[in-house]
Order: C-alpha cells, then structure tokens, then sequence
C-alpha cells in the first residue's frame, strides 16, 4: 500500500482514467488526476496572458480621479486611519500647505520615496546646523 496522494493520483491516471473521469464527471467532482490539473493550469495562464497583452499601465495624468470634498474626505480619513495618524493631523499648517500644493499640479503628483525623503531630510538638517554654527559664529 501507498500513502501518498500524489503517487496514488499518478496510478488512477495511468490505470484507471476513463473510470475515473466518468465517475468525477457522475458526481460533478474536478478530475485531480495530475494531467488533467496541469490542463487546468495551462488554460487559465493562457486566459490570463491574453488579458495582459490588452492591458496597459496609465500614467499618472490618466489616472487623476475628479476632485470631489467626499471623495478629498473619504482619502483624508482612509489616510489617517491606515497610517495611524492623529486626528490632529488634519489641521497642521504643513499638512494644509502640502495639500495646496498638490492641488496646484496638473499632471498628478509624485510622493518621494523612503530612501529619497531621508536623504532630503539629512540635507536639511545640514543646512540648518551649517546656519545655526554661522548665525551663533561657532566654529
């Protein structure tokens, strides 16, 4: 005896298909018989590949959704919510300046990434202790 599905499903399909599939189709079973799983797989990767060759990437000015208050509410609060923002966060004079900003831009807007924003904010924080040394004519 052998208690392994796979070894077993082999067997059924090198002995036995015709009986098998006739009694899988009896009862409305999908066949596991590996050929018949890998005809299966081979069907859906080719829906799929014919459906992204139809498919195109739009660039971010194709992607601008209409400004609406609901629409600007509902991201406002998806925003505070999945990046645990305080409430308060909403009425920062930066958060209202960045905001202003972004409204002003007619092909959509590109947020900087992590490595980016870090690199600018170390440059920053540079500058601002380059001017402090001068302004308090440290050496």
């Amino acid at each position: 005896l052998v208690d392994e599905v796979s070894t077993l499903r082999r067997h059924l399909e090198a002995a036995h298909s015709g009986r098998y599939r006739k009694w899988a189709e009896s009862v409305k079973y999908k066949s596991k018989l590996p050929g018949d799983v890998k005809k299966r797989k081979a069907a859906a990767e080719a829906a799929t590949r014919t459906l992204d060759r139809d498919l195109k990437e739009m660039k971010t000015s194709e992607r601008v959704i209409p400004y609406t208050d609901n629409a600007f509410r509902e991201a406002a609060i998806e925003w505070l919510i999945s990046s645990d923002q305080p409430i308060q966060a909403l009425e920062h004079p930066k958060f209202k300046e960045m905001i202003d900003l972004a409204g002003r831009a007619k092909n959509g807007v590109k947020i900087p990434g992590r490595k980016r924003a870090r690199t600018a904010i170390m440059q920053k924080f540079k500058t601002y202790l380059t001017t402090l040394r001068v302004r308090l004519n440290v050496r």
